[in-house]
């Protein structure tokens, strides 16, 4: 949500300071996430100035160029060379002198330099309005009036004035706060409680609204009452479309939206202002009829961006009786909107069903202003005010008339909620005691009007536009906000009850490993616990299946309709994402939770997952290129598992029914705790990822579980020497080294160390499907010298272990 600070002190007389109100809004719940500053012209045209041309002749070398004296009344002329077909002496002009940057482009600076041109010295530039970046003409230099005074900076002259924007993470639940008025209302209550400050929110006039004419009145019905509880419209005529003026412009700029024309940003202004949608259709469609109702199932839309779309049944929509104008509440249509030569229109404003709405805008894979708004519930008694307010505006920057009467459809009023509230209550769960004079200010300022008080209850009618405040427990949450969750004095002692039985500290635990990981030189990501259900249903295979997905029951969007089954599908976004970043080489992990639904029992699972992809080490000159593999992933997960001091009951199994590819499952005493691989091409193709990604999907809570039996004893050094034996074996290709160490496990468990792989081979010189490992083992007893009769029993008892279940063959 954006929110221009000039825009909001239109409404708010303060003389705080842009980073004073980002802070002021963050205490209130309106967390701002980040404020920078926005020159309406990127540079603010520092260093251009009004000059008059003096002398204006043909370049003795060139015949399309001029060479001119400028004077910018610093005392000193200057000779300034231009191409300009226009240029002529006695002009007002604009100069660029040397040493000052233009920005034509945002992305392409030009500064100005003494120069030669056709061997003629020019100092400075005569400007056309393209290269000062104030509009899109190059037809000439910019010629201003005559009166226009000479020196004076050409900021100052085109009333250029920066701004600050604020970008506020908007959860949810705030629909009142879609606006710059919603704002405001938030930061007037919070200085008047705390300040004293005795603000009111300075709400643009609309008494001037009046009709003009009815010789345009558009007959309005709406068939579906429910999907829209009320519509109101007027027409307008006479009006000329045209550019918007500066001041309108700048306001949409600074916000992020590009001006179209002065009917559709006086629109998108009204909205972006008060947070109520509006939209206006070019009034030769209409037809002199708007009728709201649902679509015909399978008919065919074309929206605004040339789309053809399917509709459904279930779909509002604008009509005109006959032919398709608007999804309702979501996108216009591409043959009813204001064109160039719209010379009437007829303006909606209307309140629609917000579950309607979010449901077809899914539908459509639509994301709009308009929708955002209706999907969370805008303001049903704001639409009066928003259509007369944008009436006045568009008749004050595009002429016209009104040429209707108002019609407001609104047979059901939506009534206000009444609640309960108590003040004892309310200070128990705040946890600290507020004045009820001062809640009731707070009460006030948020316009919660209290109908009546009775032994310290009091009734409560919360505005229709408070569409999250339904119960008590919500509008304590609005006196706790207003009244600074930093104001809440901590306790200075804990109390809690201690357990006989000592328990695992997961936090410690989890921080331990985030440590080790970071320390590996890996980056810890923290990816949305909602996800969309397509990952499971095209990469999900045997494991994950769509009929486990935990699915939201009001999505926000298609893209996050389910909570996630695994960690590995956000894992590889972020891949994606950072790939996509131009930083192809990294190290990622992530503690998370996991959902899944086994018939109608839900289960919560923390996991870890692991990524790795790209080069080992970071590129230099004296450093190879060398790739990580699936055994650097395997040594990163072993040290987690050292770390734990579980390396000794860890065992590595053949990986069947996994998402991954390859690779094995690791077990804890026959508990499975996780799995490594590396993603499959299928998953690379529908991420966009043009790298091997090795995965590490590890069950934190399994290992947490095995921590508790973990028992950690204190050990000497060994005062031996460790005695190593190696064999040469000739395999099947599947065999897997996994298989070789629980076998060699099997073998003994007292005197055998360690088991290394330490040489492959696969090559011709083999009979097809072996393969050749070079394996060694390590014993070592602490107490006493190993004899060789001791380490020879062991050795053939791994031999004959090999031979029989694995069908090795010693090679000499």
């Amino acid at each position: 949500m954006k929110i221009s600070y000039k825009w909001l002190k239109r409404y708010v007389n303060t003389d705080k300071t842009p980073e004073e109100i980002s802070k002021t809004l963050t205490d209130t719940g309106l967390e701002v996430e980040g404020l920078e500053k926005v020159e309406s012209v990127k540079g603010g045209l520092k260093g251009v100035v009004i000059g008059e041309v003096l002398t204006c002749v043909p370049h003795e070398n060139a015949d399309k160029l001029k060479v001119t004296t400028v004077s910018v009344n610093n005392g000193e002329d200057l000779q300034i060379v231009c191409g300009a077909p226009n240029v002529a002496a006695g002009q007002k002009v604009v100069v660029a002198t040397v040493g000052c940057t233009l920005y034509p482009t945002p992305e392409e600076p030009f500064k100005i330099k003494k120069s030669k041109i056709r061997g003629v010295e020019s100092v400075g530039m005569l400007c056309a309005e393209d290269e000062l970046g104030l509009g899109q003409s190059h037809a000439g230099i910019l010629v201003l009036p005559e009166d226009t005074e000479v020196g004076m900076p050409a900021a100052a002259y085109f009333n250029l004035e920066d701004d600050y924007l604020m970008e506020i993470g908007l959860t949810p639940n705030r629909s009142d706060a879609m606006g710059h008025v919603g704002v405001a209302r938030d930061l007037v209550a919070y200085l008047n409680v705390h300040e004293g400050a005795n603000l009111t929110i300075d709400m643009p006039s609309v008494a001037s609204f009046k009709v003009d004419e009815t010789s345009q009145n558009v007959s309005v019905s709406v068939e579906n009452e429910e999907l829209c509880p009320r519509y109101a419209g007027v027409t307008i005529s006479n009006v000329k479309v045209a550019p918007s003026p500066e001041w309108l412009q700048n306001a949409l700029r600074v916000i992020g939206l590009s001006p179209i024309n002065n009917i559709v940003d006086v629109t998108n202004y009204v909205m972006h202002e008060l947070g109520s949608p509006l939209h206006a259709f070019d009034l030769r469609t209409v037809n002199g009829n708007v009728v709201v109702k649902t679509a015909t199932e399978g008919a065919k839309f074309t929206t605004l961006d040339e789309e053809e779309r399917t509709l459904a049944a279930d779909q509002l929509m604008i009509t005109n009786g006959n032919e398709n104008m608007c999804i309702a509440g979501v996108f216009g249509g591409l043959e009813s909107g204001v064109k160039e030569d719209t010379t009437a229109i007829f303006l909606e404003s209307a309140y629609f069903n917000p579950v309607s709405v979010r449901t077809t805008a899914k539908a459509h894979g639509l994301n709009t202003d308009s929708s955002f708004r209706f999907e969370r519930g805008v303001d049903p008694n704001m639409t009066g005010y928003a259509l007369k307010r944008a009436a006045l505006l568009i008749k004050e920057v595009a002429g016209g008339v009104i040429s209707s009467e108002v019609t407001d459809l609104y047979p059901n009023p939506i009534e206000n909620a009444i609640v309960e509230f108590s003040y004892d209550r309310c200070n128990r769960l705040i946890g600290t005691e507020i004045a009820e004079n001062k809640v009731d200010a707070i009460l006030e300022n948020l316009d919660i009007k209290v109908l009546s008080k009775n032994n310290g209850i009091a009734q409560l009618e919360i505005p229709a536009y408070r569409v999250d405040v339904t119960r008590e427990a919500d509008v304590i949450e609005e006196v706790l906000r207003i009244f600074g969750f930093n104001n809440i004095p901590l306790p200075t002692k804990l109390n809690t009850s201690l357990s006989a039985r000592p328990k695992v500290d997961r936090e410690k635990l989890q921080h331990t490993v985030a440590e080790l990981l970071t320390s590996l030189g890996a980056s810890e990501m923290m990816n949305n616990s909602l996800t969309q259900s397509t990952y499971v249903e095209k990469l999900g295979g045997e494991v994950l299946t769509p009929e486990r997905n935990v699915a939201m029951l009001n999505p926000l969007s298609q893209d996050l309709d389910v909570m996630r089954q695994s960690l590995i599908f956000g894992a590889l976004e972020s891949v994606a994402h950072n790939q996509n970043r131009q930083n192809p080489d990294l190290k990622l992990y992530e503690f998370g939770k996991v959902y899944r639904k086994f018939d109608a029992e839900y289960n919560e699972n923390t996991r870890l997952v692991f990524a790795l992809t790209g080069l080992k080490e970071k590129e230099q000159w004296n450093a190879g290129k060398a790739k990580v593999d699936f055994y650097t992933l395997k040594a990163h997960v072993e040290a987690i598992f050292t770390r734990l001091g579980l390396t000794g009951m860890l065992q590595q199994k053949e990986l069947k029914k996994s998402i991954l590819v390859d690779g094995v499952q690791l077990n804890v005493l026959k508990f499975k705790v996780g799995e490594i691989g590396w993603i499959s091409p299928k998953m690379k193709k529908h991420f966009g990822i043009k790298q091997d990604v090795f995965i590490a999907d590890l069950d934190w809570d399994a290992i947490v579980d095995a921590f508790k039996m973990n028992k950690v004893k204190f050990t000497e050094l060994p005062k031996t020497f460790a005695v190593r034996r190696d064999f040469s074996l000739l395999l099947n290709k599947e065999v897997t080294f996994a298989e070789i160490v629980n076998l060699a496990r099997k073998a003994d468990k007292k005197i055998l160390k360690d088991i290394n792989l330490f040489d492959v081979y696969e090559g011709d010189k083999l009979e097809e499907g072996k393969k050749s490992y070079a394996v060694s083992f390590t014993f070592q007893d602490a107490e006493k010298t190993l004899k060789d009769n001791q380490v020879d029993t062991v050795m053939e008892k791994i031999r004959g272990l090999l031979e029989k279940d694995l069908k090795a063959e010693l090679r000499s």
